[in-house]
């Protein structure tokens, strides 16, 4: 029928035989004509939908645009003047087959199309066509056909025998061909595009269809990396789709979307469970976590990823479809290229024809596998963006319950290890439903090949599924679903809800704060932590809220914040709130930043801050005065100067409310009460504002307009200061005990006088303000490098950017890492290696001996034998194969252990100064990113890089061997592919480091926002810390993307050689067939197959760990950063029972920061007798906490020495110096962890003597009521804890400790006066074996101590009795004084 229908349409005997020695007339004028003609037809609709939705702007009429037009116009005419010429011969009476008019009226209806889309085109702003360049290509090639046979005819019969075909097909040949060309170049940038505006855009939204899908416009990038170390400004902006801007939005929309499907569907089960058990108690969180089934965690995340990135990926998979279809077609383009070797009589066109199917087929896999792998990491890329800004918004929104599940580490983790575990599934998802396809298809090649002996292989092969199987669900899919469900807790985990406070316009209310009948908790389900809660604020009103430590005033103001979760009642805030919180969290970034925070500079309002809270004497000190940075965590400057650095940046905010918790707390008394009296006071700059003050100080509360007392979460009472007295109730009481601790001090305290006295009083010492000292309080100094010879740019600069090698990695870096596989080890895997492979070739040998048998009646003799050897090598094999690959990979966990406790030593016994410069970013970076790269990366490329190397090495010799001449091939052909990665491999490593460098800044982002969130909710700044965190997040994936087109250009670029390596051996069997035979052939283009798929995976490999062995580099650069003094010292250690009596001696002792500063503190000369209670007291900046600093050799002296009961502890090692002495710092140290974990990490005391000493430092009640008790779990930092219960825990566990020395520094400052003599007598009684250095600002604190320590600008001001200092009215006296005290 297909024949008849064929002489229908031809008048000839059909389309032709095959074997014939070209292709007949009908053939060529319709199958092959018609081929480019389908294929636009049938791309047109959905090429058409794709151009009306995916507009870029219209592109101007180029000269480029009118040829193109032109052309087409012209070749459309040619093809109707064909149609019209056929009609007229029919119209002169000669007879033409239908084809010659429906032919050339198919091609022209096709080519209006055709320039009807290049129009379409131009309008959508599409500068480079590759639907239309491949329809040129392909009517091009079919035309190649038609015109080689024209010319045929032409050589045979002459021009004259139809010259109008003749010359207008030469004719349209030509313009086709221009045509081709044309299609080739791009055009100009669209009119009104977004990335004309770019300042460095991509180079790919300008580059060719051909340049697109071959990687080719990456090239520039890699000749420049190459002739020079490539910088982050070499690199292109981020294009709208692949921002975060454009991705995060989107998937947080379907991420709530789903999840409040879940939630719904989780109510409707609750609400049946209660209605069956007749309860209608409500569960708590962990039961309703429970009722979700176990997929349900990560179901509502996937099916968001999937309405998000799912169209995407479904076209990725259709590329790697079509690539499968080549793949399994090359093999049987080679098994007919195989058999025309093999017939003589076969002609030659079909051997050039199969060569170059072979070589085309080839490259479309090549392609097509690309295309697949680069849609797929472009997603991986999506991800992670969208990812890392939900996880990132998730923080800013986590309730109190929450936090206490994840930690900073574990957030980190999520963004760089469990997302990368996802991006991986993406790519080899497709393998789970393709590879029983592939197997399936490989099988019936098999069956073609061997017959019925295929079932022997295929039994083998089942019988090593489940093994292959179970091993490759471990190590890819079980990984990606355990990060993915763990993604998915963390996204589901417990979120502030938003009902807990309520922002009112000031229309509706009449108080700026009012709260009716609330109840709070800290989390959902846990005992109320306020209760019957009534309070109004009224506008402009001065709150203090006062009370015992635990009572519930930071709880107060978290409540009114929205921080805690409401039980019961109301809270309203009317306009806009600031608040400074108790335990102060800063930003890495100036003052001048940090005060501002996010509004606009108004040097004025800015200078009447900076004065009213006393920092001008501190800025000028500062070498950069407001540009100076500031640490992460305040880490370089002092606890005062933190405080107030926050109380300015409520301040500058002209905030209606201020809530400011406790601020005074880390000033001395004068600093305090200018505070006071400029800010927060009757005539501050506050004075018209709304502010709760919680506080310690009773000094300043006659001066309050209304007090609220807070005893065991609830208001015990509310009112003036003189009704408060009146009532002799319990606030009558609190100062009642205050001033019977006072009395026991032996100091008259007038705070029951009148208000005007108090008032009197504060007037007068607000005169005494002096300006505080240049010097660093602590570990806290501020870089004061005046004398340095840095930069301006780097004036007052603190931390340092991550720094990136420019060079290729050194060789020293691979050694460091084979030293920490261990070397023997080492040679163990390289014998292992060697073993297999050496099995692999006697097994190969041994098959051709087997083959080269003689057969006698279809029959070969020792068959038994050949079998069995032949089976016992195959087992040989895959034992070495497994032995090696478990060997690497253990030699891998091996020395990422040993380089992972390596970095933490490293990083551990860095001086202060180290983590002062150091971002935690950087280190964040280097115990995840980089550990994991080492972890899981590097053996498994090294493994590959192995196996691929002996594998050559094989072959190799095979060859050499069989054919000597085959040397001179291989020698150039490997030297050629060693080029090509040394030219690549410099740009590679360079992103490779310019990425992992950039990564760091997102994680200090994440920390210090996880950290601060509170106060950024406060302020109602979380979108600009979004926006930042987008920034830093898009800065990362600029340098991706580049990485992931480097990989692309590599493989694409390695398998084109490989391919045209392989067409060379094709093309010169056939020239040479007649004399090579069909096994030489055999034998060349297997090797080509063999060598070049090899040497492009060799190439590959190596490539990738170079670039990963960047992450060893990364994690020992800390290993060359200065440390700390030996930890011990085998030639001095001191006696186990040292120090017995405590005695501390000062001599001529100086200490400076860095050797380009002044002295902090110098001429120290004092002598402390063991067992003795020293207080150190001094203004805010003397040097107090920096000789706690010095003693514990933190800083090491400039100049003299201290002595430990004779010892100089400057000979000794630190960790013997360290465990004698105890210290409980400013800032309480809490851990995320059990509460037992924080009073005894080390599990060296009993629960009785936790109890007990729990009960002296009057904690022991507090944490009877705590439902786990001592397991009580504390989130990151201690945050579910006040900080004075935090000072508590740490006093605790330094009374567990029960060294001979403590250090208090500042130990008690956010407790209670009442407390805190209840501390200081639990000292008095429970270390009175003990020497104790206690560093206050609370002069009352130090009061009774054996004597007093007075520093001033970090020098000794006055050493004595605190009876002789005060009769002597020396600055101790005036310190005294300004407390209150008499």
């Amino acid at each position: 029928m297909a024949e008849g229908g064929a002489a229908w349409l031809c008048g000839s005997p059909g389309l032709g035989d095959w074997n014939q020695t070209s292709f007949t007339w009908c053939f060529q004028n319709t199958v092959i004509a018609w081929i480019p003609c389908a294929y636009l037809w049938i791309c047109f609709p959905f090429y058409y939908l794709y151009l009306e939705h995916h507009s870029r702007g219209y592109i101007r009429m180029s000269h480029l645009f009118k040829t193109k037009m032109a052309l087409g116009f012209i070749l459309m005419l040619l093809c109707f003047s064909h149609l019209f010429y056929t009609l007229w011969e029919i119209n002169q009476g000669i007879l033409q087959a239908p084809a010659f008019f429906i032919s050339p009226a198919v091609l022209g209806i096709t080519m209006i199309l055709a320039v009807f889309l290049t129009h379409c085109e131009r309008l959508k702003g599409v500068q480079s066509s590759g639907i239309l360049l491949i329809y040129w290509l392909l009517l091009s090639l079919a035309t190649v056909v038609t015109i080689s046979s024209k010319i045929q005819q032409v050589l045979e019969r002459g021009f004259l025998e139809d010259p109008f075909r003749q010359v207008t097909s030469y004719i349209y040949f030509v313009l086709l061909l221009a045509e081709v060309v044309l299609f080739f170049l791009t055009d100009h940038p669209p009119l009104f595009s977004k990335a004309i505006d770019d300042s460095n855009p991509c180079p790919e939204l300008g580059a060719s269809f051909l340049s697109k899908i071959t990687f080719w416009w990456f090239s520039g990038l890699v000749w420049k990396g190459y002739r020079q170390p490539l910088q982050t400004d070499d690199l292109w902006l981020l294009t709208k789709e692949n921002s975060s801007e454009e991705i995060v939005s989107h998937l947080e929309r379907e991420w709530k979307k789903y999840c409040t499907r879940i939630q719904q569907s989780t109510e409707s089960i609750k609400y049946k469970e209660d209605q069956r058990s007749g309860a209608g108690l409500a569960k708590t969180e962990e039961t309703r976590v429970l009722l979700q089934p176990e997929q349900s965690q990560s179901e509502p995340l996937l099916k968001a990823f999937w309405s998000m990135f799912g169209a995407h990926f479904l076209l990725g998979t259709l590329s790697l479809v079509v690539c499968d279809v080549f793949l399994f077609s090359v093999p049987k383009i080679l098994s007919l290229f195989l058999a025309f070797m093999t017939d003589q009589e076969a002609p030659s066109w079909k051997g050039y024809f199969y060569a170059v199917s072979l070589f085309l087929l080839a490259c479309l896999q090549t392609l097509f596998e690309q295309r697949y792998m680069y849609v797929c990491l472009v997603l991986g890329m999506r991800l992670k963006t969208a990812v890392t800004g939900l996880v990132y918004r998730k923080i800013l929104v986590m309730s109190n319950a929450a936090r206490k599940t994840a930690t900073v580490g574990e957030i980190v983790n999520l963004v760089c290890v469990d997302v990368q575990r996802i991006m991986d599934l993406i790519i080899y998802f497709n393998g789970t439903w393709l590879a029983p396809i592939r197997i399936i298809i490989c099988f019936v090649f098999l069956w073609e090949l061997l017959g019925p002996f295929a079932l022997t292989a295929i039994a083998v092969f089942f019988l090593l599924l489940p093994l292959n199987f179970v091993i490759t669900k471990k190590r890819s899919h079980f990984q990606a679903k355990v990060s993915l469900k763990r993604l998915a807790a963390f996204l589901s985990l417990e979120e502030l809800d938003p009902n807990n406070m309520s922002t009112v316009p000031p229309e509706h209310l009449q108080n700026h704060i009012t709260v009716r009948n609330g109840t709070f908790s800290w989390c959902r389900g846990s005992s109320p932590c306020l209760k019957r809660i009534n309070l109004t604020v009224p506008q402009g009103c001065l709150l203090a809220v006062v009370g015992q430590v635990g009572a519930g005033k930071s709880s107060l103001l978290s409540a009114l914040l929205g921080e805690l979760q409401k039980v019961d009642g109301d809270v309203a805030i009317k306009a806009k709130v600031a608040y400074v919180p108790q335990q102060d969290w800063l930003e890495n970034a100036s003052v001048e930043e940090n005060i501002t925070f996010g509004e606009e500079l108004d040097e004025r309002w800015y200078n009447r801050v900076i004065d009213a809270c006393a920092l001008q004497p501190d800025l000028e000190s500062f070498p950069a005065g407001s540009k100076s940075e500031i640490g992460e965590k305040g880490i370089n400057i002092s606890g005062g100067q933190k405080q107030r650095v926050s109380l300015a940046r409520a301040v500058y905010k002209k905030a209606a409310v201020y809530l400011l918790d406790d601020p005074l707390s880390a000033v001395d008394a004068q600093v305090g009460q200018h505070i006071f009296e400029h800010i927060i006071g009757p005539n501050g700059l506050l004075k018209d504002k709304t502010r709760v003050l919680v506080t310690h100080a009773i000094n300043f509360l006659p001066q309050v307009d209304n007090i609220v007392l807070m005893v065991d979460g609830e208001i015990a009472e509310t009112g003036s200061y003189q009704e408060l007295l009146q009532r002799k109730g319990a606030f009558a009481d609190f100062l009642h005990s205050y001033n019977n601790a006072e009395e026991k001090e032996g100091c008259e305290l007038q705070a029951a006088g009148s208000a005007n006295d108090m008032a009197s009083r504060n007037s007068a010492s607000q005169g005494k303000f002096c300006r505080p000292s240049v010097t660093r309080d602590g570990a806290k100094a501020i870089n004061q490098e005046r004398r340095a010879a840095s930069a301006p740019k780097d004036k007052g600069r603190l931390t340092e950017g991550e720094k990136t090698q420019n060079s290729r990695v050194h060789i020293s870096i691979y050694l460091d890492y084979l030293r920490a596989t261990e070397p023997p080890f080492c040679l163990y895997i390289v014998f292992l290696f060697i073993c297999q492979q050496a099995a692999s070739f006697c097994r190969g040998y041994w098959l051709s001996l087997w083959a080269d048998d003689p057969v006698n009646n279809r029959t070969q003799q020792h068959t038994e034998l050949r079998v069995g050897v032949f089976g016992v090598l195959g087992v040989l094999q895959a034992i070495g194969k497994f032995g090696s690959t478990a060997a690497i990979l253990l030699g891998g966990v091996i020395a990422s252990r040993k380089l992972f406790r390596q970095l933490l030593v490293n990083v551990a016994r860095s001086p202060m100064t180290f983590f002062e410069r150091t971002p935690v970013g950087n280190l964040l970076n280097r115990f995840s990113k980089e550990t994991d790269a080492v972890d899981s990366i590097i053996p498994d490329k090294l493994k590959s890089l192995l196996g691929f190397l002996f594998n050559l090495l094989e072959i190799y010799i095979v060859v050499i061997v069989a054919t000597p001449i085959a040397t001179v091939a291989i020698v150039p052909l490997t030297m050629l592919y060693a080029v090509f990665q040394n030219f690549y491999v410099a740009t590679s490593c360079q992103l490779r480091r310019l990425e992992a460098a950039s990564r760091s800044p997102i994680y200090s982002h994440i920390s210090e926002t996880f950290q601060g969130s509170s106060v950024i909710r406060a302020y109602k700044e979380q979108q600009r810390f979004i926006l930042r965190n987008n920034s830093r997040v898009d800065e990362n994936q600029r340098i991706c993307f580049p990485g992931v087109i480097a990989d692309r250009w590599l493989a694409t670029n390695l398998e084109f050689l490989g391919n045209g390596i392989v067409l060379c051996a094709a093309l010169f069997a056939v020239i040479s067939r007649t004399h090579l035979s069909p096994g030489t052939v055999g034998f060349s283009i297997s090797y080509a197959l063999q060598v070049t798929g090899i040497l492009n995976w060799m190439v590959r490999s190596w490539t990738e760990i170079e670039n990963n062995i960047v992450s060893v580099e990364r994690m020992r650069e800390y290993s060359k950063t200065p440390k700390e003094a030996p930890w011990t010292l085998e030639s001095n250690s001191p006696h186990q029972a040292w120090p017995t009596d405590g005695a501390i001696e000062f001599r001529n002792y100086g200490l400076r920061y860095r050797p380009n500063l002044e002295l902090a503190l110098k001429n120290i000369n004092i002598k402390i007798n063991g067992k003795e209670k020293i207080g150190i007291a001094g203004r805010t900046g003397a040097g107090k906490s920096t000789l706690a600093l010095g003693l514990l050799r933190l800083v090491e002296a400039a100049e003299g020495e201290i002595l430990i009961d004779g010892v100089n502890i400057a000979q000794i090692g630190l960790h013997d110096l360290r465990t004698k002495i105890t210290i409980v710092p400013q800032d309480p140290v809490l851990f995320a962890g059990s509460l037992r974990m924080n009073l005894d990490p080390l599990h060296k005391y009993s629960d009785e003597a936790i109890w007990t000493a729990l009960e002296l430092i009057q904690l022991k009640n507090f944490v009877l009521d705590l439902p786990d008790q001592l397991n009580h779990e504390c989130s990151e930092r201690g945050e579910n804890l006040s900080v004075g219960q935090k000072q508590l825990v740490c006093l605790a566990r330094a009374l567990l400790r029960k060294a001979q020395i403590l250090v208090l520094d500042e130990a008690t400052a956010a407790m209670d006066l009442e407390t805190d003599l209840q501390i200081q007598s639990a000292i008095k009684t429970q270390f009175k074996e003990w020497t104790v250095l206690t560093i206050a600002h609370r002069i009352n604190t130090i009061l009774d101590y054996d004597r007093i320590l007075v520093l001033d600008e970090g020098q000794i001001a006055e050493f004595g009795t605190p009876e002789k200092l005060i009769a002597k009215k020396g600055l101790f006296y005036k310190l005294v004084e300004e407390s209150g005290l008499v």
